[in-house]
């Protein structure tokens, strides 16, 4: 038999021991990444068991009437054991409507996690959302690299990284988030015209929670930082969080080889390079200027699909 709990404090040991042995769990879905604004969000999180064992975590918040799958993550659905089967997903999502229904919440919005983040092969979840009529509603398009089987970089890119060969720049990991952010908020400010969904202080405490997963790369000039990159990693994948240069610093390719060091040299040890998305308007509108930049790199499309179920 499942049963279904809503998580407390005092199982936190419990769920943050899941995530290492699970088949997707990452680094982001730990209770003190999950928590860091927790004042933004009604946490709603479920732990599924079968019998006395753990055998998946829902990362999720309230929204009204809604329980969505979680709102301050990029992604994030079911959190499974490596012996979930289908059918007991299927069991699992006849479970969840139960409990939804019996707690008032009529809708879930769930946000599948891409399978370049599974260990091993993890999609029982959009088989039984199929089964549960659940509607796509949103569609954000990433850029990965394959790193075993990497596409050649684009001229204009190779164009760049010589540039920045011949200006003397060097590529370090670092921990000045202060400079960076300076960079990275006015790049977001004039390009786009909004600010970092993490502001200076929340970046510098998550990359002290998390030190091993939440990295600053950076192209200088001397003593001058001109571009950055910051990196989640995870067991498979390097993930670009954010990104920034200045207009000057992109002329002389300070960006370009920041990534050139990352790809070829760097995660030689990851299946994947991910840049993130290059989509806006829940994925309706795609930055054409972005995404040919990342595939300059050899970057392909990976998808975010984002789900709506009515609870009935």
């Amino acid at each position: 038999m499942l049963e279904i709990i809503r998580y407390s404090d005092g199982r936190r040991d419990e769920w943050n021991s899941f995530l290492p042995n699970s088949r997707n769990g990452l680094f982001m879905f730990h209770r003190d990444y999950v928590e860091y604004h927790s004042d933004r969000f009604i946490d709603h999180s479920l732990m599924i068991y079968e019998g006395k064992q753990l055998v998946a975590l829902l990362p999720a918040n309230l929204e009204e009437k809604a329980l969505a799958s979680h709102s301050g993550l990029t992604f994030g659905g079911f959190i499974t054991n490596r012996e979930m089967t289908v059918p007991t997903m299927l069991e699992i999502f006849d479970q969840l409507m139960h409990y939804l229904t019996a707690q008032s919440i009529n809708r879930l919005i769930y946000k599948c996690i891409p399978y370049i983040y599974h260990s091993i092969p993890a999609e029982e979840d959009r088989y039984a959302l199929f089964r549960k009529g659940a509607r796509l509603f949103r569609r954000d398009v990433t850029s990965a690299v394959l790193l075993s089987e990497k596409v050649r970089f684009q001229e204009i890119r190779r164009r760049c990284i010589k540039k920045a060969k011949s200006a003397r720049l060097q590529v370090k990991k670092v921990d000045d988030f202060k400079s960076y952010w300076d960079i990275l908020q006015a790049n977001l400010a004039e390009k786009y015209g909004r600010k970092p969904v993490h502001s200076l202080p929340e970046i510098q405490y998550l990359h002290g929670k998390f030190p091993d997963n939440i990295k600053l790369f950076a192209s200088y000039q001397g003593d001058a930082m001109l571009a950055g990159v910051v990196v989640y990693e995870s067991k498979n994948v390097a993930h670009a969080q954010y990104i920034g240069s200045s207009e000057e610093s992109r002329r002389i390719g300070a960006l370009d080889a920041v990534f050139a060091y990352l790809i070829e040299e760097y995660y030689q040890d990851r299946r994947y390079f991910d840049f993130g998305i290059s989509t806006e308007n829940e994925g309706r509108y795609l930055n054409e200027g972005l995404i040919f930049f990342k595939e300059g790199f050899g970057a392909r499309a990976v998808v975010h699909d984002f789900y709506e179920v009515d609870v009935r």
